[in-house]
């Protein structure tokens, strides 16, 4: 299972060692390096994270975060001498979400945990194991959304430009770069794209998003033309005996990883002379409000983005300020010239 590089850059020092929040060893925020749980707090997790992945197609990302979380959780019940969860109390998740919240865990860390939790107490009442629900009193941090930010069109043409020469690597990575840029993946989806998802003739690419919900979206023809060379100059050379379809592979011949691809962007970042932190999202922002700010209709970018609510494709239009001057000026009766 390929998994997320640690991105803690100096931005946060790590949570130290503090039985009553879990973390009982002075690792960085996320890492698992705990004792092992009783069965009867370890059983009820494993049987909820298998209904999870099996029952509600969830990814193997989203499973491993929640399995993070929940064992964070069991240890720090763990730490309070309570070793099966119908001994457990909101109270005592109240007292773990608040310790929680005075170490460095973002607002969206401790929401996540929350949800989990919420998740986790109804599959507790579902299964017998609890008479009620463990997390109906627990309140969490109000999550507010953050505007993202976004290249330039300037910064993604270095950016796009930055993987040089016909090496294989260079190659195979300016496909990703473009394929990123111009089709707005989640950087597992690219990750984890097969040959047979694509369309090149008609410009389309077959993606599954969260919870394996299906969506076409184009691919432009600069991405086309980037994926036609990696195939034909690049993947073959990459490629081992036991290589699958996967679109993009490693130097071993393996699917390439998602660390992989963070690690390479941040690197053609710093030569492209872009002092923004560049993260794979950030392509799929710049997809996003370049789009809206050539006149693209917001319904087109959410079904491309594959998000389940307008709401969350409606955060795009708070990036840029000045395309909503101009439409007040150009639409507004009261500036209309008599």
């Amino acid at each position: 299972m390929a998994s997320a590089p640690n991105n803690n850059t100096g931005d946060a020092p790590a949570p130290l060692p503090n039985p009553e929040n879990g973390n009982l060893s002075p690792l960085p925020a996320g890492t698992t390096c705990r004792p092992p749980l009783p069965p009867a707090l370890a059983e009820p997790i494993d049987a909820f994270l298998a209904a999870l992945a099996l029952e509600r197609g969830r990814s193997d990302h989203t499973v491993l975060a929640y399995e993070n979380d929940l064992r964070q959780a069991a240890a720090a019940l763990l730490g309070k001498n309570i070793s099966d969860w119908r001994d457990a109390t909101a109270g005592h998740l109240a007292d773990w979400l608040h310790n929680l919240s005075d170490d460095d865990y973002t607002v969206a860390s401790l929401a996540r945990k929350l949800s989990a939790l919420r998740m986790f107490s109804r599959h507790l009442v579902m299964e017998a194991v609890r008479p009620d629900d463990l997390s109906a009193l627990l309140q969490g941090p109000r999550l507010v959304r953050a505007i993202p930010d976004a290249l330039d069109p300037a910064e993604v043409a270095r950016l796009l430009a930055a993987p040089a020469g016909a090496a294989p690597n260079a190659v195979r990575d300016r496909a990703i770069l473009e394929l990123l840029y111009a089709s707005g993946l989640r950087v597992t989806e690219l990750a984890t794209l097969r040959i047979q998802q694509l369309d090149l003739d008609g410009g389309l690419v077959r993606v599954f998003g969260k919870g394996s919900k299906e969506r076409i979206v184009p691919l432009g023809a600069k991405a086309a033309a980037a994926i036609r060379d990696y195939l034909a100059a690049a993947r073959p050379l990459l490629a081992k005996d036991n290589t699958g379809s996967h679109l993009f592979i490693s130097n071993r011949g393996t699917a390439i990883s998602r660390k992989t691809i963070w690690v390479f962007i941040k690197k053609y970042a710093r030569a492209a002379g872009i002092t923004k932190t560049v993260k794979p999202h950030l392509l799929r922002h710049s997809f996003a409000t370049h789009l809206l700010a050539g006149g693209a209709d917001l319904r087109s970018i959410q079904e491309m983005l594959g998000h389940s609510s307008i709401a969350t494709t409606q955060i795009y239009t708070a990036v840029n300020p000045s395309n909503l001057l101009d439409a007040h000026n150009r639409y507004h009766p009261r500036n209309q010239s008599a």
